[in-house]
């Protein structure tokens, strides 16, 4: 049988809470509710129990020190055409895409094939189906300057994506606590 997975940052509860009023106001959408809300760094796919085994164990070795990011702005995919996700954007972060490039690199090692897409960090708000471009783009204006606080990223994790009618559901595969591992890391200086 086939697990389809990804590798994500979970966000704190309370930026994660700032999110919520962001939930409304536009027709034809099916908002993320909070329990479903993260910062995708790698969608892997579907893989195998052999190939699970090996992701699992391939993002141990993912070593980057512990280090902040905000949420700053919201957008929709595609970028142009008919929009089709809403999403909060994530303050543009080195850190970030050196930990995204650490998780693809581990998992390119252990087999998988690269991630083709540009990475474009961001939180999932809201599937759209029909909902007007006008609307869309009203609502972009009108929570165009929200930003987070910033907040500590000490780790991410694996999740498992099942799709239903009413939406994905996820479980919890693994943790991968960053923290624990810096003192592996070479020294800086």
């Amino acid at each position: 049988m086939n697990i389809r997975l990804f590798a994500a940052i979970t966000l704190p509860d309370d930026v994660n809470d700032e999110l919520e009023p962001f939930a409304s106001g536009l027709p034809g959408a099916r908002w993320s509710p909070p329990e479903r809300r993260h910062l995708t760094l790698r969608f892997i796919g579907e893989v195998d129990g052999l190939v699970y085994q090996d992701v699992v164990g391939a993002l141990e070795n993912v070593l980057v020190a512990p280090f902040e990011i905000s949420l700053r702005g919201v957008g929709h995919f595609p970028p142009r055409g008919a929009p089709r996700s809403l999403w909060a954007g994530v303050s543009e972060s080195e850190a970030l895409r050196h930990l995204y490039r650490r998780v693809d690199r581990v998992l390119v090692e252990a087999g998988l094939e690269p991630e083709r897409r540009k990475y474009v960090p961001h939180v999932t708000l809201a599937r759209l189906n029909g909902t007007p471009a006008s609307r869309v783009g009203s609502y972009l204006a009108a929570n165009a300057l929200y930003r987070s606080r910033a907040f500590l990223v000490e780790g991410f994790s694996l999740f498992s994506s099942q799709l239903f009618d009413h939406g994905p559901e996820y479980t919890l595969e693994a943790t991968y606590d960053l923290a624990e591992r810096e003192k592996s890391l070479p020294d800086q200086g």
